[in-house]
């Protein structure tokens, strides 16, 4: 395909994405190599991820999101509520929206530059060692630290995603710390390869890590702070069950530009 190529760039607690209307097919087939360039940060736009926007019945909007390796990933939560804000700034929706993504149906509600984003339930924490593993559309490790200020974050978890265990998969790894207010978490995320300054599927496992670690239940809502802003998780949990998970903060414009092809 050549021509131009329209797109936008958001952020949502510093996890930045590209999007793209592909509403009528303007980016034709998928191209790893391609989408890869895009990300890259010296090479091209530079981006966590790139997320495709498409028209699907019964709902506002579909969501296909690629990691910045250029491959097809699972859902990204800071990227379901960037989505959403492009979605308003487009006029396809209002403040309320339903929409597809890889792993199921999503609703959200915007306000402003706040995106509130209805999550999966949760049915299963596994413990490896004592660091919870759990899917919360992405597979997350999480591990709890108390010295994650000055921790090598890339270094050590590399070194898990990479694992016997991770390496054909891929993890995404998280650590946690507690502090006055919430919780710090720092992510290594698979596809990026490397530390990003937020992780939503990242803070929203760390968050149910941090009910089952402390033995809570019931209805909650816990802050998780991460390096590029704040979050807000809340969910119900009955035992090893979390429902009503919801995913707040930020989503935020940053540009507009093109691709010439």
């Amino acid at each position: 395909m050549s021509g131009k190529l329209y797109f936008s760039k958001y952020q949502g607690a510093g996890n930045d994405f590209i999007l793209i209307d592909n509403r009528s097919d303007v980016f034709g087939p998928k191209d790893i190599d391609f989408v890869k360039k895009l990300c890259d940060r010296k090479f091209g736009i530079g981006a966590d991820g790139l997320m495709l926007l498409q028209d699907i019945k019964n709902f506002d909007f579909e969501m296909l999101y690629f990691n910045a390796d250029g491959r097809e990933g699972t859902m990204c939560g800071n990227g379901g509520r960037c989505i959403v804000a492009f979605a308003r700034d487009l006029g396809i929706i209002d403040s309320k929206t339903a929409f597809m993504a890889v792993d199921g149906t999503h609703d959200a509600k915007i306000s402003a530059s706040q995106v509130d984003l209805g999550m999966i339930d949760v049915q299963e924490v596994k413990q490896d060692g004592e660091a919870y593993i759990l899917n919360t559309g992405s597979p997350h490790y999480v591990s709890f630290v108390d010295d994650l200020g000055e921790m090598d974050v890339y270094a050590k978890g590399y070194a898990i995603r990479n694992n016997d265990n991770y390496r054909k998969e891929g993890i995404n790894v998280n650590f946690i710390e507690a502090e006055e207010n919430g919780y710090l978490v720092r992510t290594f995320e698979r596809g990026v390869e490397d530390e990003t300054l937020a992780c939503g599927t990242g803070a929203t496992a760390a968050a149910m890590a941090v009910a089952v670690h402390n033995q809570l239940e019931g209805d909650m809502e816990i802050p998780i702070r991460v390096l590029g802003g704040q979050l807000y998780i809340s969910f119900r949990k009955e035992g090893s069950y979390f429902t009503n998970v919801r995913l707040k903060g930020p989503a935020d414009f940053v540009f507009n530009g093109e691709i010439v092809r």
